[in-house]
């Protein structure tokens, strides 16, 4: 099999990726950071009355002309409004929120009158008519559009649901993602390792990718080098009704690479399984009915780049997010070689100049093996198939990891 470009394999995966059509009821509480399943109508109006935008004097613009006196005849506060009309040649009492009584037209601020002794009220400053007044409906109206379908529940989406009256919201369920290591060498972080042994960190960071691109998570554990493990494991994932697997190494060709056989055995249509990228060629990819799957290499860069590359928009397609915003434009802080058939992604840090330049620094070592090196990345500075030499100062493409 041909290696896959890497702009193929993500129209390929991502194909015919969508949300789920099951929604589920959240208290508005549980609700932020998830995705409204159906546009929210505001189910009050918001303010439900005119209101003051500022402590001062309820008046008729008419009447306040500079050097009146108004007849001060009551006081209307937040939740304590007045209830009688505005009487001729007087004023109220006003505080920011509260209801402007009938018959005004006009808030005064307080830094513009005098209060005198013999209970009026001088204008020192006339307004202008309608100054001060919030009309009711101003932010919304009953029955209207307020969030629509898809918004992501941010502080301010949480914050209007609420005003809008809503104590529960419909969410789009998250999708769930099963991650299934593989490996007869491989053991858990705490757990004694024996001769040839080592970590399962793959999954750990491929889980904490998941989740924050709006996945739940299921952990199969870690399956052995056979097929009968492989298959209990597969028949957990769909028992779970899970929406992606994720399995980690195994997926190439060799003696002891036996996940693509395990699941090509089970009826997966396999759709590639090797890509022009570096690193991170041997990724498969394939459907198991409605279950997708997606086989990271065992490598741990090559794991989390390609997480970063495909698995990540997948999940955000599946949960209806925006598609992830990490690709930015920067400079080259020292000179690159040509490049080959494969597009590399070097891991490098972030650094912004005198002049405000952002420049991409690739690191020494690019061994795929070596996760200190992408723990410390900033970035993924992406270069090309065929790209030619570039010079330290040329623009370049990176994807950023972290701030």
């Amino acid at each position: 099999m041909a290696l896959m470009p890497v702009d193929e394999a993500l129209t390929r995966i991502l194909d015919g990726a969508a949300p789920s059509a099951n929604t589920e009821i959240l208290p508005l509480a549980e609700g932020g950071g998830r995705v409204l399943a159906r546009d929210l109508l505001a189910l009050r109006t918001q303010p439900p009355f005119a209101a003051s935008a500022m402590d001062g004097y309820a008046v008729r613009a008419s009447e306040a002309v500079t050097g009146a006196k108004l007849r001060l005849q009551g006081e209307s506060a937040a939740g304590h409004g007045f209830d009688a009309p505005l009487a001729p040649a007087s004023t109220i009492r006003i505080f920011t929120g509260a209801p402007v009584p009938e018959g005004a037209d006009t808030v005064l601020i307080q830094e513009d009158t005098e209060r005198l002794d013999d209970g009026l009220v001088l204008v020192m400053q006339a307004p202008e008519a309608g100054r001060n007044i919030r009309p009711a409906g101003v932010d919304f109206t009953e029955g209207r559009t307020g969030l629509a379908r898809g918004r992501v529940l941010d502080a301010g989406a949480i914050t209007l649901a609420a005003a809008m009256n809503h104590a529960e919201l419909p969410i789009i369920r998250k999708p769930r993602v099963a991650i299934l290591a593989t490996g007869d060498e491989l053991r858990l972080p705490g757990q004694t390792l024996g001769p040839g042994q080592i970590i399962a960190s793959n999954t750990f960071g491929i889980a904490a990718l998941a989740r924050g691109a709006g996945a739940d998570v299921i952990d199969l554990g870690i399956a052995a080098d056979r097929l009968d493990a492989l298959d209990e494991a597969l028949d957990t994932a769909l028992a779970h009704e899970v929406d992606v697997l994720v399995t980690i190494g195994g997926a190439s060709v060799g003696d002891h690479d036996l996940v693509q056989k395990a699941l090509t055995g089970r009826g997966m249509a396999l759709d590639f399984w090797k890509i022009a990228m570096r690193p991170g060629k041997p990724l498969m990819s394939g459907n198991l009915g409605k279950l997708r799957v997606l086989g990271l290499p065992g490598n741990p860069a090559s794991s989390l780049v390609c997480a970063h590359l495909f698995l990540e928009p997948l999940i955000a397609r599946l949960a209806g997010r925006p598609d992830p915003d990490r690709k930015r434009t920067a400079r080259l802080g020292n000179d690159l070689p040509e490049n080959d058939q494969r597009q590399d992604y070097l891991r490098g840090d972030l650094e912004i100049d005198a002049e405000g330049r952002l420049f991409a620094i690739p690191s020494a070592q690019q061994d795929s093996s070596l996760m200190t090196v992408f723990a410390d990345a900033r970035c993924l500075i992406i270069r090309p198939p065929f790209a030619p030499a570039a010079r330290a100062g040329s623009i370049c493409e990176v994807l950023v990891l972290r701030p």
